[in-house]
């Protein structure tokens, strides 16, 4: 019986994820606890970390491969595959759908074509959820590629997302 290759033995990294991913090693070497700051590093510059850097981190940092790939896939900040040029990330803490949260991921969903950990049909907006964004007494919020925004209707979302979405 084979199993299924984890996310972690993928294939070797090409020159440019290799090279992302020693450079932030080497921004980062000293530094106890540095995989964090080296992961942020490597999204930073890719946009992503990509399975293929795990092997490379793996050997560079004297970390199995289980932890590097535990690390990325615990937290939701961190992408194993491209993003779209517009990420939309939509609180679905408590205080937003109180406020109506529900009603504009329902909107977003339906506008773009897509549910979260998807892109959109036209490849221009990538919708993920987020479980606070601590913008709690001006809900329902969102953040566009990091950039937070509050109280938010349907109308007030189209115009945030432009004609392009």
């Amino acid at each position: 019986m084979t199993t299924p290759a984890s996310p972690a033995a993928a294939q070797p990294a090409s020159d440019a994820v290799k090279q992302a991913a020693l450079n932030a090693v080497n921004r980062y070497a000293g530094q106890k606890g540095n995989l964090l700051p080296v992961l942020h590093d490597i999204q930073h510059t890719l946009g992503y970390i990509p399975d293929e850097a795990v092997p490379v981190l793996s050997e560079a940092l004297q970390l199995s491969r289980a932890e590097i790939h535990g690390v990325i896939t615990f937290y939701p900040h961190f992408h194993s595959k491209p993003m779209a040029p517009t990420v939309l990330e939509m609180c679905r803490a408590e205080s937003c759908q109180a406020m109506g949260a529900n009603r504009l991921i329902d909107h977003a969903r339906q506008k773009l074509g897509c549910d979260f950990h998807e892109t959109s049909q036209n490849g221009q907006v990538s919708l993920e959820p987020v479980y606070c964004l601590g913008l709690c007494a001006q809900s329902p919020a969102v953040m566009v590629n990091g950039q937070p925004h509050a109280r938010l209707t349907p109308a007030k979302l189209d115009k945030l997302l432009g004609e392009g979405a």
